[in-house]
């Protein structure tokens, strides 16, 4: 059973309830200041997404957002079961969530990750080590795209995230 209690986020000190995948999202907070050096104001936590469907706003949310020089790098989704399941759905939410396509989507268990290229929609790594650190990261901003998703992909984005993404909708 797990317990349901109140603990202080990492990043933010807010309370939030240890409930599902919060362990998850804890570790891997912890690992990307400790092990992969990013301040944790480099990290935004729990972004808000609102996806559009049948004419109605879903309000869902991204669980990490990782900044790079002032630029959105990677967002990453926390999970309890398998990271392969959750992989379009954050692939959806990093070209949604701002005026342009974050370049790099992160499903995790904090023991594992998949990391995706958002423009291609690749698999281009697999395991912990393959998340970038911020000094790879400061290296690879300066050449990636950051570039709008087409309005004709926007409406089918919307949907596969908005289906993927049930538990949080209206959560």
């Amino acid at each position: 059973m797990i317990m349901d209690y109140i603990i202080s986020d990492y990043i933010t000190g807010k309370p939030v309830r240890n409930v599902g995948p919060e362990a998850v999202r804890q570790a891997f907070e912890k690992f990307l200041v400790d092990e992969k050096g990013y301040d944790k104001n480099d990290i935004l936590v729990d972004e808000p997404l609102v996806v559009q469907f049948q004419g109605e706003n879903y309000p869902s949310s991204i669980d990490l957002i990782v900044f790079c020089n002032d630029r959105p790098y990677m967002a990453i989704t926390c999970v309890a079961g398998s990271i392969g399941s959750y992989e379009r759905e954050i692939l959806a939410g990093a070209r949604l969530v701002y005026d342009c396509r974050i370049p790099l989507a992160v499903s995790t268990d904090a023991r594992d990750a998949m990391i995706l290229d958002t423009l291609s929609g690749k698999n281009i790594g697999k395991g912990l080590d393959a998340v970038p650190s911020k000094k790879e990261a400061l290296e690879q901003i300066k050449t990636m795209e950051f570039t709008p998703l087409d309005e004709n992909r926007k409406e089918r984005e919307m949907i596969i995230y908005r289906s993927f993404n049930l538990e949080k909708i209206n959560k």
